[in-house]
């Protein structure tokens, strides 16, 4: 390859890598010591990538049955008050109480109630049951870290999952723990009026599309959330990578996929990405 082109990709790939925050490679402990993986910090720019990669998660069986009807929140409420009343409809939902795992709490949405993007992920991790807040765990530093580079904050977007508990051994959610949550999702989504939805990894982009086409077809192209209707009119609706899966396969091709899903998100409400120096 000639030097001067090669010397143009890798600048494309280090700017992509700074624009996402990715300075850190995932390491992978040996089989005999099963705690959680770390991130070992690396200088700017540096990417080895994994030495190992954990296997994939098992895709879900997505709901193709019509959908459990959502909450009635009365429409007059200012939209802080009508989430905080469905949230508290959640923490009485018996059916969905039963699921909560010994020590774990239930994690509802958060963020702007005014928001014009909503990130909408599978269900909680143990991080997350445990603060009762989403994604807060490793995979959650990370989507900070790629809402930072869209230049906004976690408290200007809205933050929620399909699944609002976290599932026994944090498997993929199943389709009925998908229906327990489906009706306190789709208030969050009548509430907030996001102009775009993101939904973040396979199993959300399943649920949301009512679909099993897997992530890697889905992702990079512009869908509609037909479930909600704003003016007459479904939410468009990007499909991405889940930060979990980065971390898993931290590659320049897949932050590259995650960026330019990001950037398109960014076109869809008229904006563009802060230059960084």
């Amino acid at each position: 390859m000639d030097p001067a082109r090669a010397r143009r990709l890798l600048a494309q790939h280090l700017r992509t890598d700074q624009l996402l925050g990715l300075d850190a490679v995932p390491i992978h402990p040996a089989p005999n010591h099963p705690e959680q993986p770390t991130l070992i910090q690396q200088p700017a720019g540096h990417d080895r990538g994994p030495k190992t990669q954990a296997p994939p998660r098992p895709a879900s069986t997505p709901r193709l049955t019509p959908a459990p009807p959502p909450i009635e929140i009365d429409p007059s409420l200012p939209k802080a008050e009508a989430l905080a009343q469905l949230r508290e409809h959640l923490a009485t939902n018996e059916a969905v109480l039963a699921k909560l795992l010994p020590g774990t709490q239930l994690v509802f949405g958060e963020g702007d109630p005014d928001a014009e993007i909503m990130f909408i992920g599978e269900g909680a991790g143990a991080d997350e049951a445990r603060t009762g807040r989403p994604f807060v765990g490793k995979a959650g530093q990370l989507l900070d870290q790629m809402i930072k580079a869209m230049g906004l904050s976690r408290e200007g977007v809205y933050i929620t999952n399909v699944v609002h508990f976290q599932p026994p051994g944090n498997r993929v959610p199943t389709p009925d723990e998908v229906d327990l949550g489906w009706p306190y999702m789709i208030g969050q989504v009548q509430i907030v009026k996001p102009k775009v939805i993101v939904a973040v990894g396979g199993t959300s982009a399943k649920a949301l599309l009512n679909t099993t086409t897997g992530i890697t077809r889905l992702r990079g192209q512009w869908h509609t959330f037909d479930a909600v209707q704003i003016d007459g009119q479904g939410i468009p609706l990007m499909p991405t990578f889940h930060p979990a899966f980065l971390l898993r396969s931290y590659t320049r091709e897949n932050r590259s996929k995650v960026w330019n899903d990001l950037l398109a998100v960014l076109a869809q409400l008229g904006k563009e990405a802060p230059k960084r120096g």
